[in-house]
């Protein structure tokens, strides 16, 4: 089941929709569960809250996955560029040439001191690091993995859909350059489509930086999933078909039964 509640942003003085999945079972059981923080909370779960009115279909996966999890969906600020400042950690300029005053290291240290330990009294979750995700998609994906190494000590495990790294390349290079050993298990799947970037020089491109963010993370420490989607778009329905990759590889080996 999904159920929306309403959180205050302190350092943006804003309220914020959660969309919060939970296992069908949560109200009978007593078990206590993994917890996936995700952006873009509105596009994750019913095509009637997506932006452009197709979601990635989750709730229909995790109620038919063999394992379960709490997943934390926070919608975006849809005023103007809020979101892009929001979803970036670093200033860049966008397509038209607009500096944007990315905000993303002051909304991430509110996820991580208000947020989750809000999520962890008010449900049964698993607060510990090995149990803790972090996803998204576009400006999501380049906040996971941002997330994933400056706050290591808290998510253990990410998923960069279609990461919007270009904007940001310098910054997030650097970011991982600097970062000393990451803790152990940490996970990290990142994919792009073979149709995000329109022409081959700028698949080419994108790879190259996807693959280099990977080999800085491996040397980090962390076991790392690259996966071009052929055909890919940068759109929900593709990103969607990766609910069955990015999911299991990211909580291998969390649950009893040890999937693969």
């Amino acid at each position: 089941m999904v159920i929306k509640e309403m959180v205050h942003i302190t350092p943006y003085h804003l309220d914020r929709m959660l969309h919060i999945y939970l296992p069908d079972d949560y109200e009978e059981s007593e078990a206590r569960y993994p917890v996936m923080y995700m952006y873009d909370g509105h596009n994750l779960f019913y095509n009637e809250d997506a932006t452009y009115g197709k979601s990635w279909g989750l709730q229909e996966f995790m109620r038919q996955w063999e394992n379960q999890l709490i997943i934390v969906g926070i919608e975006c600020n849809h005023e103007g560029n809020k979101r892009l400042e929001e979803f970036s950690p670093y200033d860049f300029k966008d397509f038209d040439g607009q500096r944007i005053h990315g905000t993303g290291k002051v909304f991430m240290q509110w996820v991580v001191d208000e947020l989750k330990p809000l999520i962890d009294t008010h449900f049964r979750t698993k607060p510990e690091r090995e149990y803790t995700g972090i996803g998204g998609s576009s400006m999501g994906g380049l906040m996971a993995y941002y997330t994933v190494v400056a706050h290591n000590d808290v998510f253990s495990k990410a998923a960069c859909i279609s990461s919007a790294v270009g904007f940001c390349y310098d910054a997030m290079r650097e970011e991982l350059t600097s970062a000393g050993p990451l803790l152990p298990d940490t996970r990290v799947y990142m994919s792009w489509g073979s149709k995000e970037s329109g022409r081959k020089p700028g698949l080419v491109k994108y790879t190259c930086t996807n693959l280099e963010f990977s080999h800085l993370l491996v040397e980090r420490g962390a076991v790392t999933y690259p996966y071009l989607q052929a055909f890919g778009g940068h759109c929900e329905a593709d990103w969607e078909k990766q609910n069955a990759i990015y999911m299991p590889f990211l909580w291998n080996g969390v649950f009893e039964d040890g999937m693969e």
